[in-house]
């Protein structure tokens, strides 16, 4: 939102109160108050008839800084607020410096100098991050409306980039951009985005968290070019600085702060299939498929049927059709006879057809109007309710309704929609419905979420949401929406992933192929590669089913090989997700998260890291041209073993079975031998594939099960050209040096000679192998 006209005027109707002086600063052992004056006091009279703000700073914990702008104090805050994770006994320093007052938290310091008007820096182990002065906070109220709005502006440096506010569509850099957060359905061609988050990081090593859940506007380096403005409506605004020595520290301490992801089940990310939005499909149509890919060879994880397993006019009623599904239990049996995971369409839209509507109108468990009458609309479903989940006997009966499915054999829940949220209703504990309308997909989300994991047991849980807000990422898996068919349609859903693993959220998805219209057999096959290369994998349209048959026959040798190649590499998607739940930093990774110190990489969206060490970059175009931009070092394709000098952009011509997917020098990729299956022993018979191993340097890698538990520790130690091999574990493995072609002497382990490089294959019980090249 704009406020003001031009650099030198406000715009019509608006008064901008700014602080101008400093007048007093209180300080608590944990927290400093600043009192500004939006007006210079001269004498004793100047004090009469003034704007006083308050600003309150304070930490909750290490390396993050709280800052509180406040105009009047006297309204009680109405929920829903985000939950804040708040480290206890904090040890946060307050003290005065030559005139000026610092507030330190970790490495992270906020100096407010009250000699020089107002002027904020804010520094992380005393390298300054941004800072605001001069016209930058406001108190901004309407002279034609009682509208009042709270502004922050902080500084924006020389070739700063900002990222994230949720998963958007538009320009991955947000320079530029005018972003409002609300949740809307507007697929992933536009403006509007399924999930905003108020969180954005910057290329300079720092992420800024504005703690408000309704909507809040930025303008980043747009109304004013060389600072990011964010602004909400209310007497209020509050937010937090997030430091960290680089932008992983930064994602770790915002989802310290917000709420870490939790690990999906290894199964997830396995290829998951549907039977699509508006198709006609029974048992006979399910089987049809399920059977198609394996007749076909083309190893399937998941089946999810969408919207019309349950009855129309009647979503959400949770019950099966009875006039195309008979037998639900027993269908579902045997599909899980079959090696199959299942998972079923759900929203929290309940339509007056259902039975659950009477249920809920009786028992207060719908949102109502102002009058005490349930609210309801026509839009998706003819006079729909909307379930009350601030209400916790309305969320013990959805679960309840959810917990019916789980017993039957159902194993997840797609939990559609959550964007569509009116303002003009009351929940059942006061909550601001303004508010409410983005922070209810977190609500939702969370409710589903919990009886999973009650029900399934933790790490079991896993939902394919398509709304979120900030503490959302703790609900995986999410994903991106409704794209096209069209190669500009999955460019712009890989730019909302990358913005939205900058916005704390771990694991993410899209509809391989698009979900409006159906893909020619070329985009298919390339989107196989860049879906099967994602960290969840489903195939999923609207009009028409996306099993690869249907495209051409090539279609389903793509999908084979690229299924079976995740496969071979869970050993090390599995261990990059556990680590990701632990530290919140995102398995698919915005190369400017990995190599900030590449300018080269502050820019790019058209590739990503997966995990740490493996770089990919999707075919994006109809004339097979692979164009990326390989940093620094001396990277290998992971499948051919050629290997190509970084810090230069590669252009080449590809076929559908190539994506380039290069390994980083100096890492151990672990390599599972079951191509069938997510879900395996990973440490059993695991080959661990080190790459460019320097001089001087000790490289580690860990092959987690698939309960997140660490099985197998392996240590690779270079000397010149002695090598030195160390594990911890149970079970035999395997080490394939790659770039490797020979060696000399080995103690301890059989050798050959690969195409890739040498395989060392321990004796029996050996834990230690030496050996010279």
């Amino acid at each position: 939102m704009k406020f003001t006209d031009g650099y030198w005027h406000v715009r019509q109707g608006l008064q901008v109160l700014y602080p101008v002086e400093v007048r007093d600063i209180e300080t608590r052992e944990d927290e400093m108050t600043v009192y500004a004056s939006t007006k210079k006091i001269v004498h004793k009279g100047d004090t009469l008839n003034t704007t006083l703000l308050t600003v309150r700073y304070s930490s909750p914990m290490e390396n993050v800084i709280c800052v509180e702008y406040i105009h009047h104090d006297g309204m009680d805050d109405k929920g829903p607020a985000f939950q804040i994770y708040k480290q206890p006994d904090l040890k946060v320093q307050v003290e005065k410096r030559g005139g000026a007052v610092t507030l330190t938290s970790g490495k992270l310091t906020a100096t407010v100098r009250p000699d020089e008007g107002w002027n904020v820096a804010y520094a992380y182990d005393g390298r300054r991050l941004t800072g605001t002065g001069y016209k930058g906070p406001a108190y901004i109220k309407s002279s034609e409306s009682a509208d009042v709005y709270m502004r922050e502006q902080l500084d924006l440096g020389v070739g700063e980039y900002v990222y994230g506010l949720g998963e958007r569509f538009t320009p991955f850099v947000k320079n530029g951009q005018v972003v409002d957060l609300w949740n809307e359905d507007g697929g992933t061609s536009s403006e509007q985005a399924y999930k905003n988050i108020p969180f954005y990081v910057s290329s300079e090593g720092y992420g800024v968290f504005v703690d408000h859940p309704e909507r809040v506007s930025y303008e980043v380096g747009s109304e004013n070019v060389s600072k990011v403005q964010f602004s909400v409506p209310g007497e209020k605004l509050k937010y937090y600085i997030i430091g960290g020595s680089n932008l992983k520290e930064v994602l770790q301490n915002y989802t310290a702060l917000t709420g870490k992801p939790a690990l999906p089940p290894a199964w997830s990310f396995g290829l998951w299939l549907t039977t699509s939005f508006t198709t006609s499909y029974d048992e006979d149509t399910v089987n049809s498929f399920v059977d198609g890919m394996l007749e076909r060879d083309i190893p399937l994880h998941v089946f999810h049927f969408d919207c019309f397993w349950m009855k129309e006019f009647q979503w959400c009623d949770f019950k099966w059709d009875p006039d195309v599904f008979p037998d639900p239990q027993g269908m579902l049996r045997r599909l899980k006879d079959k090696g199959l995971h299942i998972c079923v369409w759900i929203n929290p839209y309940i339509g007056q057809k259902s039975y659950l509507f009477k249920e809920g109108k009786e028992n207060g468990y719908l949102v109502k109007n102002p009058d005490g009458s349930v609210w309801q609309w026509d839009r998706w479903q003819s006079g729909m309710g909307l379930v009350d989940f601030t209400n916790p006997e309305a969320v013990r009966w959805y679960q309840g309704k959810l917990k019916e499915l789980l017993d039957m054999g159902v194993d997840s829940f797609k939990t559609d929609f959550g964007e569509r949220i009116p303002t003009n209703v009351v929940y059942y504990d006061g909550s601001d419905p303004v508010k409410m309308h983005n922070y209810y997909t977190f609500l939702y989300n969370q409710t589903v979420f919990e009886v999973l994991e009650e029900t399934l047991g933790k790490n079991e849980a896993a939902v394919f949401a398509r709304s979120a807000t900030a503490g959302g990422q703790q609900f995986p898996v999410h994903w991106g929406g409704d794209c096209s068919a069209s190669y500009v349609s999955m460019a712009e859903s890989l730019r909302g992933g990358l913005s939205l693993s900058l916005s704390g959220f771990g694991f993410w998805s899209h509809d391989i192929s698009g979900f409006e219209n159906t893909a020619t057999p070329d985009l298919y096959k390339r989107w196989t590669a860049f879906g099967m290369l994602s960290t969840h994998s489903r195939l999923h349209g609207n009009q028409s089913y996306r099993v690869p048959w249907l495209f051409d026959e090539e279609a389903v040798d793509v999908l084979r090989y690229f299924t079976k190649l995740k496969c071979t590499l869970m050993p090390y998607l599995f261990r990059s997700a556990v680590q990701t739940a632990a530290t919140g930093v995102p398995v698919m990774r915005a190369m400017v998260l990995e190599f900030p110190e590449d300018p080269n990489c502050h820019v790019l969206d058209r590739q990503y890291m997966l995990g740490d060490a493996l770089l990919v970059a999707p075919v994006m175009n109809d004339q097979g041209l692979a164009r990326y931009y390989v940093p620094e070092g001396r990277w290998t394709d992971f499948v051919t073993g050629e290997s190509v000098e970084g810090g230069r952009w590669i252009s080449r011509q590809v076929d559908y079975f190539t994506v380039p997917l290069l390994a980083r020098a100096g890492s151990i990729i672990p390599v599972g031998d079951n191509d069938q299956r997510p879900d395996y022993d990973y440490a059993d018979g695991v080959i661990l594939h080190a790459f460019e191993l320097a001089d001087g340097t000790e490289t580690t890698s860990v092959v987690n099960g698939t309960n997140g538990k660490e099985e197998l520790k392996v240590a690779v130690t270079r000397n010149g050209e002695r090598i030195d091999v160390q594990a911890e574990g149970t079970k035999p493995w395997k080490l394939l040096l790659r770039g490797i072609s020979q060696i000399a002497q080995i103690a301890g382990a059989d050798s050959s000679v690969t195409g890739q490089g040498v395989l060392l294959t321990p004796h029996a019980g050996v834990k230690q192998i030496s050996l010279q090249l």
